[in-house]
C-alpha cells in the first residue's frame, strides 16, 4: 500500500493511502487530516492547504507553477519547500512522501 505521511504539529504523523490521480489536499480531507482545510476546493486560491514538503522529497516534485507561487507568496510562514497540497498530484512515485502541516493551520 502506497502512502503519504502528513506530519502534525507536536510530532505525530498520519499516514494516508495514496490514490493515484488525487491531489494531496483531497487525500487529506477525505481522511480527516487536521490542518488541511482546502477552503477553495483545490482551485489554488486560498492557501489553506499549505504544506512543507520534506527536503528529501522537494527535488522530486515539479516546481510550483506561477499561479501556485503567487498564492504561496501571500503565506506569512512560507518555507523554501512550501507547496499547496491541492497542486501536488499523487502518483506511485510519491509513495512515502512526507509533508509537514504548518503550526498556524491547527
Amino acid at each position: 500500500m502506497a502512502i503519504i505521511r502528513y506530519a502534525q504539529h507536536g510530532g505525530s504523523t498520519r499516514d494516508v493511502s495514496l490514490t493515484e490521480g488525487s491531489n494531496l489536499m483531497d487525500l487529506a480531507r477525505a481522511n480527516a487530516v487536521p490542518g488541511i482545510d482546502g477552503d477553495c476546493g483545490g482551485s489554488c486560491a486560498c492557501g489553506t492547504c499549505h504544506v512543507i514538503v520534506d527536503a528529501v522529497w522537494a527535488a522530486r516534485l515539479a516546481p510550483p507553477n506561477a499561479e501556485e507561487d503567487r498564492m504561496l507568496s501571500m503565506i506569512v510562514d512560507r518555507q523554501p519547500t512550501s507547496r499547496l497540497a491541492c497542486q501536488i498530484v499523487a502518483t506511485a512515485a510519491l509513495d512515502g512522501l512526507r509533508v509537514q502541516v504548518p503550526e498556524h493551520q491547527f
